[in-house]
């Protein structure tokens, strides 16, 4: 079935409400299976007996899982649809939380990590390939509204997470999680866009596209990125070591971030839609480099988490617009450009939090911190590559 049909108006707007409610639904999915990985870290180290160097290790497995399959999804979606490949991705995710409960030794430990790694961030660079369909055939962004539903998931899982575990136990967590994403994608899954394969590029899917647009927007991606894991790995140490903050105050820092980024996301499509991508994605790097300042410069705890909170609501819009424009670059297979920016993007949460780590042990947090815009402008150099965005909209402003 052609599911871009020239139906009748009623039809055709109710068919393409159900496609932008199974993406959003995929991106729920994905955040909550994520999230809820984060509350089993402590007792999956012990289980395991590992030290912390050797939690890192594993992290960094997770993370090269994700590297390794990304590329992968790029090619599958050049080859059949996103939809295919998001649908089978996502029946895979669904019993890596079991599997990583039950992993009784570090090898087994260690290929669930990188298989958990690899689902996830395979299906993301899927999901994304998906909501560029959907905002071409809606002709408006979603993006941005897509990502707020991954954060939102990401929330939910890590804060049942906690509480689950301890009423219900590890192995009860895990169980209850996976009905959870089980039930989201059994509601998503017969509603999701099909968007045709491009089989002209059987030849083109094993080699990396050799335009430069896609490797630029993978940049910025890994830019806008970097100072939001620098903010989600180390911004509690930041205000708890530096600043002197109390525990329960010092945890603030990243919760204001992500509130303010998923309340950002959720009004970021009609953002966009109303000053375009390129101005959007300007305005948003000021408020992220005016933010992080702020969080470097600040005498106290409670300006710092001001500072992580503007620098939220800058962070927010900027990788979904980098995805939209990844999307819609002429000539170039929406899978294929979308899985180089993911690629480049998450190499940078990969690597990064040890970087800031080793940097922060010599010269402090709050110098990292003041850095860090350094890299925001650049995005800002780079922002008119996000006229491509608003491809989605009938060729922009």
């Amino acid at each position: 079935m052609d599911n871009n049909v020239s139906a009748a108006p009623g039809v055709r707007s109710g068919f393409i409400t159900r496609s932008r409610a199974a993406v959003s639904l995929l991106f729920l999915m994905n955040g909550f299976v994520i999230g809820g990985w984060a509350p089993k870290i402590p007792e999956f180290a012990e289980r395991l007996a590992l030290s912390k160097f050797e939690l890192g290790l594993m992290i960094l497995v997770f993370g090269l899982g994700s590297l390794v399959m990304m590329p992968i999804a790029g090619a599958q979606i050049a080859k059949h649809g996103s939809r295919v490949v998001v649908q089978v991705l996502a029946v895979c995710l669904l019993p890596m939380l079991l599997a990583l409960t039950l992993a009784p030794n570090v090898i087994t430990g260690a290929i669930s990590l990188f298989l958990f790694g690899g689902f996830i961030g395979a299906m993301d660079v899927a999901m994304n390939a998906n909501a560029v369909a959907v905002e071409k055939s809606m002709r408006r962004a979603i993006m941005s509204s897509c990502h707020a539903f991954w954060s939102l998931g990401g929330l939910i899982g890590s804060g049942l997470g906690g509480l689950v575990i301890s009423r219900l136990g590890i192995l009860g967590h895990a169980e209850l999680a996976t009905v959870l994403a089980a039930a989201f994608l059994a509601i998503a899954w017969p509603m999701i866009l099909a968007d045709p394969p491009h089989p002209d590029t059987r030849k083109e899917k094993t080699k990396l596209p050799m335009v430069p647009l896609p490797w630029l927007l993978g940049i910025m991606a890994l830019f806008c990125m970097v100072p939001e894991g620098a903010v989600l790995d180390w911004g509690a140490l930041y205000l708890r070591h530096e600043m002197g903050a109390s525990v329960a105050l010092s945890g603030l820092g990243y919760a204001a971030f992500s509130a303010t980024m998923a309340i950002m996301r959720f009004a970021g499509d009609l953002v966009r839609d109303r000053l375009g991508g390129v101005k959007t994605l300007r305005i948003c790097t000021l408020f992220a480099i005016a933010g992080m300042l702020l969080a470097s410069l600040a005498p106290n705890a409670e300006i710092a988490i001001l500072g992580f909170a503007l620098c939220g609501i800058g962070i927010s819009n900027m990788v979904p617009i980098a995805f939209s424009a990844a999307g819609n670059i002429p000539g170039l297979k929406p899978g294929i450009g979308i899985s180089v920016v993911t690629t480049i993007g998450y190499s940078g949460m990969l690597v990064a939090p040890s970087v800031i780590g080793f940097v922060a042990e010599h010269v402090g947090f709050a110098a990292v911190f003041m850095a860090l815009p350094v890299l925001l402008l650049v995005v800002l150099a780079f922002s008119k590559l996000a006229h491509y965005a608003d491809g989605v909209s009938g060729g922009g402003h």
